[in-house]
């Protein structure tokens, strides 16, 4: 959900953001889920707030993305763990898997928080849009 989110931000030519950040990309710690695609209740999340083009297949953290990817963020504290133990060197997003449906709204709102106050923090030249 997090990727989706963070993508509909930077990526819509309204966005104050649009095409300052180049790759977006997400994956798991664990492989568990290698090859599906988002859980059915992440994707009614998305298109409930207008994010209706959401294409994804999971993958595993790879050793490379520390090298090819300027920033990885952790959305809860076990996979904040997983990272740092694998990177050799927060507010915490819970994972909505096993509650009900209204965890996935909360975990929207929360992604689409932490999206916005990480490209204001990161890009403080750009004039924040009016919400």
């Amino acid at each position: 959900m997090a990727e989706g989110v963070f993508r509909s931000i930077v990526k819509d030519p309204s966005s104050p953001y649009y095409n300052l950040v180049g790759t977006v990309d997400s994956c798991g710690t664990g492989g568990y889920h290698t090859g599906d695609e988002p859980d059915s209740r992440t994707l009614s999340t998305l298109r409930d707030n207008g994010i209706t083009n959401y294409r994804h297949e999971a993958r595993r953290l790879r050793d490379s993305d520390f090298k090819e990817f300027d920033y990885i963020f952790a959305m809860d504290n076990s996979n904040y763990s997983d990272i740092r133990r694998r990177s050799g060197r927060k507010e915490v997003i819970q994972d909505p898997y096993y509650g009900a449906g209204d965890g996935f709204k909360k975990t929207y709102e929360q992604c689409r928080r932490f999206s916005e106050n990480f490209l204001a923090l990161t890009f403080p030249d750009v004039p924040q849009p009016k919400r």
